[in-house]
């Protein structure tokens, strides 16, 4: 933890995201709520559905693993940002991406990709990684050094934060919809880390009876 120019300890969380995914996205709307609400700093990361789901291709959805093969490409274009321009564009990136994907129903073409990549004062020329297999290592060890934390058995998001015995207290989500806000974000916050930091504590689980709300 570090310190706030009010005095109080910063939690460092750090959060892996797969830019398609549209829960994902609300869970960092959230969490940047919560940023403003609570002493809070988080640390972006990518993951990859389309790493988490490729070995099991045949067995989904026809229309899900079509998303799972395009995943590769917004995924492979964040790596390459955070290779080349470091880890702390991947905030901006990720704002510009999910605005473009998710709120505005964009296209995912090249085209998109290079205006988010110029809103968030990068090389439009990035978006030419989505087609190269290149960043396809550094991929793998990013989705890998969250996913490990958790497990094979969840998604994106995935959100890790310093525990009290000194190992990383992380989890998969929160899933929820629409985006929690103000002192509802910070309440959120405050429960999902007393129950994920408790001992032997796996999962709270209903079925989802909404669509993603992005407001």
């Amino acid at each position: 933890m570090t310190e706030s120019t009010t005095g109080r300890a910063v939690t460092e969380a750090d959060f892996w995201f797969d830019p398609l995914c549209p829960w994902a996205w609300i869970t960092s709307r959230w969490i940047r709520e919560v940023e403003r609400e609570r002493p809070v700093r988080v640390r972006w990361h990518v993951m990859s559905l389309a790493v988490l789901n490729e070995s099991r291709l045949d067995e989904l959805p026809p229309s899900y693993a079509r998303l799972m093969r395009e995943a590769w490409g917004p995924a492979r274009v964040c790596t390459a940002a955070a290779q080349l321009h470091g880890e702390e564009v991947l905030g901006p990136l990720y704002t510009e991406l999910g605005t473009r994907f998710h709120n505005e129903k964009a296209e995912r073409t090249p085209e998109t990709l290079a205006a988010a990549l110029a809103a968030a004062g990068l090389p439009e020329t990035l978006a030419d990684a989505a087609g190269s297999p290149e960043w396809d290592e550094p991929l793998r060890a990013s989705h890998a050094s969250g996913i490990e934390l958790v497990g094979q058995e969840v998604g994106t998001p995935v959100i890790a934060v310093p525990g009290a015995d000194g190992r990383p207290n992380a989890f998969f989500g929160p899933v929820v919809t629409p985006i929690p806000r103000g002192e509802a974000a910070a309440r959120l916050w405050d429960g999902v880390l007393l129950v994920s930091s408790t001992p032997g504590f796996y999962e709270l689980k209903r079925t989802r009876d909404a669509s993603p709300v992005f407001d």
